[in-house]
């Protein structure tokens, strides 16, 4: 016997279902479409998130915290978002932090104000946060520091983190001695008496730290009031969007697949699951309630920071591709590194992430080059392997197998359809796509216009012509 739901039933989970009874798997309830880098992050998810969030109901962040870096550009107006969802633009939308993610309540409400002074208006109103986040403390980030100059003292060289206190939170985290929101908002007095704790361990593991534990507990108990209108239990929020009226949930994955603590090219990776899992966990959402999964990348790579980067250009496609595509980071600011598009690690992450369509991002960079190159494989000892490497020495040794394609030398800024593309373009995508096997099933179903500056395609072998759309600054 299955159990059928009612909007009625959804305001009584008190009273579970008589024993025996289960709900049917057709009876899943809503669907959580997921946005995902497919590289090393910056591809532009950003953009994608923010035209998908114009017709969603719920927009959520599940992982990382303010290491992230997305700028979305509306009627003229910039606006920049480490920890707020991009669908947070969205008069009509509500946002959420999950769980996954880890805050820092000082940079998140700086970063609330002065995008309220670009015109983001009401949005404290359209927030929610998860009780179960974790918290990021000035001294996380003072650590992260630290740790990266010990790094350079022992070894020589540095993750390249971004020094906002994400790899330490989350250890704090892990060892089960961090605070979460709901700790913040519950005695203050115990949750003093544990931010003390916390502090003592990391001065006695840096005996360089100092921390003014009065002034930063003043300070929170600030930022508590300010943040207790938004606090919400995450996982009950997310069942009652799930199981509820019907809605368009959207997940915003932060970073990307080749930054992910478990899948990526570690050690130099981030300190979160950025994959599809992380949807799941940093949310509470059931995997059964996943829905369409879109993997977003650009039509060549780039890289922040240190580690392996097989396809990278340091020559002056490298350069061409960098001053063309403006590729510098938007926390960091640092100069991304460039090379050509390595259909390997597309490949791997879509093994990982399942993806249901791919979004091609800034093919218009390449539009002035005479010959475009593709990875398609690696070697190793004159070898091709079938995987991709999980050490980074051998990563660091491979050599690419590239497929060469003549440049369509051609404007396509301005195509909106896949017809006002040159041949030379459309092989170049239908060999992506090809290339990175997206299962037939998958196509973008909600119905929405790009307006950003370089051209953006969605991937799917269901459409024998592919969905064009326009996109700008995609950096995210």
């Amino acid at each position: 016997m299955s159990l059928t739901w009612s909007a009625k039933d959804h305001k009584n989970l008190n009273q579970p279902p008589a024993t025996g009874q289960k709900r049917s798997r057709n009876d899943a309830g809503n669907k959580a479409t997921v946005v995902l880098g497919a590289q090393w992050g910056d591809e532009g998810k950003g953009k994608v998130v923010d035209l998908l969030a114009t017709e969603a109901d719920l927009v959520c962040r599940c992982q990382g915290g303010n290491n992230a870096g997305h700028t979305v550009v509306v009627d003229g107006k910039e606006y920049d978002f480490h920890l707020l969802p991009s669908g947070i633009i969205n008069t009509k939308s509500t946002s959420l932090i999950g769980n996954g993610v880890v805050i820092h309540l000082p940079g998140l409400f700086e970063e609330g104000d002065k995008n309220e002074k670009k015109g983001l208006k009401g949005w404290e109103k359209r927030l929610i946060v998860s009780d179960r986040a974790h918290l990021v403390f000035d001294f996380h980030q003072v650590v992260d520091g630290l740790q990266e100059t010990e790094r350079q003292a022992q070894e020589g060289k540095t993750i390249g983190t971004t020094k906002k206190g994400i790899g330490p939170a989350y250890s704090s985290k892990a060892s089960r001695t961090g605070l979460r929101v709901c700790d913040l908002l519950a005695d203050f007095k115990d949750f003093s008496t544990r931010f003390k704790n916390l502090v003592h361990q990391y001065q006695s593991m840096y005996q360089s730290l100092t921390v003014d534990v009065d002034d930063q507990l003043k300070k929170l108990k600030e930022y508590a009031e300010r943040l207790r209108p938004m606090v919400r239990d995450g996982v009950y929020y997310m069942y009652e969007a799930l199981h509820g009226p019907p809605k368009k949930i959207l997940v915003e994955g932060a970073n990307a697949a080749l930054l992910d603590i478990d899948f990526g090219t570690y050690p130099f990776v981030t300190s979160s699951n950025c994959t599809v899992g992380g949807a799941c966990t940093g949310l509470g959402i059931p995997p059964l309630n996943i829905g369409d999964v879109f993997g977003v990348s650009k039509a060549y790579t780039t890289r922040v920071g240190i580690g392996a980067f097989p396809t990278e250009q340091l020559n002056a496609v490298g350069e061409l591709l960098q001053t063309r595509g403006h590729e510098v980071g938007v926390t960091t600011g640092r100069k991304r590194r460039c090379g050509w598009l390595d259909l390997v690690i597309v490949r791997y992450a879509h093994m990982i992430n399942g993806f249901t369509a791919i979004a091609l991002t800034k093919l218009d960079i390449l539009d002035v080059l005479d010959e475009i190159k593709v990875g398609v494989a690696y070697k190793l000892n004159g070898k091709r392997i079938p995987h991709f490497p999980a050490n980074m020495d051998v990563l660091q040794k491979v050599e690419v197998e590239y497929e060469t394609f003549p440049g369509w030398k051609t404007d396509t800024s301005a195509a909106r359809k896949w017809n006002d593309l040159p041949a030379k373009a459309q092989n170049y995508i239908r060999f992506i796509e090809n290339h990175i096997g997206v299962p037939r099933g998958g196509q973008m179903s909600w119905s929405h216009a790009f307006s950003f500056v370089s051209v953006c395609f969605l991937l799917s072998r269901k459409d024998k012509e592919l969905a064009l759309q326009r996109c700008q600054g995609c950096d995210g």
